[in-house]
C-alpha cells in the first residue's frame, strides 16, 4: 500500500523493535518443575478472570467463574450439558476490552444458544508495552490451562466440547494454554495470531497444531517482512487460511477508514492499524451467522500468485475447505495454505470463477497490462463490466485468470469479453485495429466446481478487437459430448484451423 500503511504498521510495532531486550520473559517458570502437573492444581497465583457472558448482556462481566471455587460454577449458571467457548482477547492499548468481544459473543450466542460463551479477562497484562504483554502470554496461558483442568475435573467435562478462540496475541495465550492442559481441548481458532516476537518463536509459546486435536487459523493482515509483519505469516495450525493473500483486506485503505472514523469518532483511530488484523474476527463471526445463505469457501494452494491465476478452484481430496466456524476438521500431514477472495463488508462472500482463455492472432502481437471488461450471465443473475488487467496478451497465448462475483449467477449460460482502450496513446490504434481471435473459453466455478466450455457465439471465432465491441461466447455444444466425441471434435476443429492458417 505504500509508504503510509508501512510507517502505520511501523507505529503499531515499533514497542517491540525498540523494548525487545527489556521485556519480562517468565519462560522458566512455563512447564513446571520436572514435568509435574502439580502447577496445575495451585490456583493461588492466577491473575487472568473468567467472565461467563450471557446472550441477554453481551458486553458486561456479570459473573465471574473462579478456580478453585467450585461454587461459582453453578452461581454463573454454567451449563454443562452444552459445548463451551473460551475467547481471549490480544494486546490493548487502552485497557478496555475492545467493540468486537461482545459482537462475537452475540454471534456465537446465536448460533449455539445453549453454549457457554466464555470471555478471558488479561487486561492488565494485555496493556502493557508490547513486548512485556507479548512475554505475559506464557502466565495467561497457564491461568487459561489451570482454568480449563479445573473446570473440566470438578465437572467430568468432555473435552471434545471446549473450543478456544484467540485473537492477535490471545491466540498464541490459547496455544500455550492448550499444550499445558492434561488433554488436548477439541479446537483453537487463531484469529489473525501475533507477529512480532513470535514469528521465529518455537512451537511452546506460539499457537501450531499440536495444541488442541483441531486447529484453524485467518491471517489477515501479514505484509512486510515476517519481524516487522503485525500478523504471524508462517502457517500455525492444521489449516491455515489467508483471505485476500492475507496481506491486506478490502475496505482497509487509508480512505476508506478516514471516512469510518469521520464517521464513527476519533475512538476508533486506531483502526487506521487494525482494520487488517481485526477483520479475521469479522470473517469469524460473518461464518457464524450468515453461514446458511453465504457461507465462504477457501482453497488449497501453493502460492497467493497461483491462486490468483484461477488455478486452485479444486474441491477433491479435501483441497476446499469452509471458513470460520463451520470448516471441516481435516487434519493433514502438514499444514495447508487455503485462499479466497472476500467483499469489503459483511456478508464477506465472493464466488470464485477460473477463466481459461487462449489468443490467436494472424499478426505478432504482445501487450502486457491490458484493461479488460467480463460480464457472466447465469441461470440466476447476471454481473456486467467486471474489470480486469490481463497482465499478457500476445499472439498464440493461453491466460489463465481469477473472476470473483458478489451475486449467485446460477449456471452460467454467456460470457463477454471487451478489450479496452489503454489510457495513454498507442500507435496501434492509431495506424489500425489490434485484434485476436477466440475460438473458445473455458470457466470453472469454485463454489459448484462447475466446468463450462464456451464457443462464439457467431462463428466459429470470436473477434477481441481494442476498443471495439464484446467478443460473445454462449454455451458450447461440446460441453455436453462424451469424452470421444470432445477428442473427435478438437481433431475436426484443429484440421479446419490448419485448413483455415495454409489458405
Amino acid at each position: 500500500m505504500g509508504k503510509e500503511n508501512t510507517y502505520l504498521v511501523t507505529v503499531w510495532i515499533i514497542l517491540a523493535n525498540i523494548c525487545a531486550s527489556f521485556s519480562s520473559t517468565p519462560e522458566q517458570t512455563l512447564f513446571g518443575n520436572n514435568n509435574s502437573t502439580e502447577w496445575l492444581e495451585d490456583f493461588t497465583d492466577i491473575v487472568s478472570k473468567f467472565s461467563l457472558r450471557t446472550a441477554e448482556v453481551p458486553d458486561d462481566d456479570l459473573c465471574y467463574i473462579v478456580p478453585g471455587q467450585p461454587l461459582t460454577i453453578p452461581e454463573c449458571e454454567f451449563n454443562p450439558e452444552t459445548q463451551t467457548f473460551v475467547v481471549i482477547h490480544g494486546w490493548t492499548v487502552t485497557g478496555l476490552f475492545e467493540s468486537w468481544v461482545p459482537k462475537l459473543v452475540t454471534a456465537l450466542y446465536e448460533r449455539e444458544p445453549k453454549a457457554n460463551v466464555i470471555v478471558v479477562d488479561w487486561l492488565t497484562r494485555a496493556q502493557q508495552h508490547y513486548p512485556t504483554s507479548a512475554a505475559y502470554t506464557k502466565l495467561v496461558g497457564r491461568d487459561v490451562a489451570k482454568f480449563v483442568n479445573w473446570l473440566q475435573k470438578t465437572l467430568d467435562y468432555p473435552w471434545e466440547k471446549i473450543h478456544l478462540l484467540g485473537y492477535s496475541l490471545g491466540a498464541h495465550v490459547a496455544g500455550i494454554a492448550g499444550f499445558l492442559t492434561n488433554h488436548k481441548v477439541s479446537r483453537i481458532t487463531g484469529l489473525d495470531p501475533a507477529g512480532p516476537t513470535f514469528e521465529h518463536a518455537d512451537n511452546q509459546t506460539t499457537l501450531s497444531p499440536d495444541d488442541a486435536l483441531f486447529v484453524d487459523v485467518l491471517h489477515t493482515n501479514t505484509r512486510g517482512s515476517p519481524d516487522r509483519s503485525i500478523g504471524i505469516q508462517r502457517p500455525v495450525g492444521h489449516v491455515d487460511i489467508y483471505p485476500n493473500g492475507g496481506t491486506f483486506q478490502p475496505g482497509c485503505d487509508l480512505q476508506n477508514t478516514m471516512m469510518m472514523i469521520a464517521t464513527t469518532g476519533i475512538h476508533n483511530m486506531d483502526q487506521i492499524v487494525k482494520c487488517s488484523h481485526e477483520r479475521s474476527i469479522h470473517l469469524f463471526i460473518d461464518s457464524l451467522v450468515n453461514a446458511a445463505e453465504h457461507q465462504t469457501m477457501a482453497y488449497r494452494c501453493s502460492s497467493k500468485e497461483a491462486f490468483m491465476k484461477g488455478m486452485c478452484l479444486n474441491c477433491r481430496k479435501n483441497r476446499c475447505n469452509k471458513v470460520g466456524y463451520g470448516v471441516n476438521k481435516v487434519r493433514l500431514p502438514r499444514s495447508t495454505k487455503m485462499y479466497l477472495k472476500t467483499r469489503e463488508t459483511m456478508p464477506f462472500k465472493l464466488f470464485h470463477y477460473q477463466v481459461k482463455v487462449h489468443f490467436f492472432s494472424s499478426e505478432k502481437l504482445d501487450y502486457t497490462e491490458q484493461p479488460m471488461k467480463i460480464s457472466l450471465y447465469g441461470t440466476h443473475d447476471e454481473k456486467t463490466d467486471i474489470p480486469y488487467i490481463m497482465p499478457f496478451l500476445n499472439t498464440n497465448s493461453t491466460v489463465s485468470f481469477l473472476l470473483t462475483t458478489d451475486v449467485d449467477i446460477g449456471e452460467l449460460l454467456m460470457v463477454k469479453l471487451r478489450w479496452e482502450k489503454d489510457a495513454y496513446f498507442s500507435w496501434s490504434d492509431w495506424w489500425g485495429n489490434s485484434n485476436f481471435h477466440i475460438r473458445k473459453m473455458r470457466v470453472k466455478a469454485g463454489e459448484t466446481q462447475s466446468k463450462v466450455i464456451f464457443s462464439a457465439k457467431d462463428g466459429e471465432f470470436a473477434y477481441l478487437v481494442r476498443g471495439k465491441d464484446d467478443a460473445v461466447f454462449v454455451k458450447s455444444k461440446e460441453d455436453n459430448m462424451s469424452r470421444k466425441e470432445k477428442t473427435m471434435h478438437r481433431l475436426k476443429m484443429q484440421g479446419s484451423l490448419f485448413k483455415k492458417n495454409t489458405a
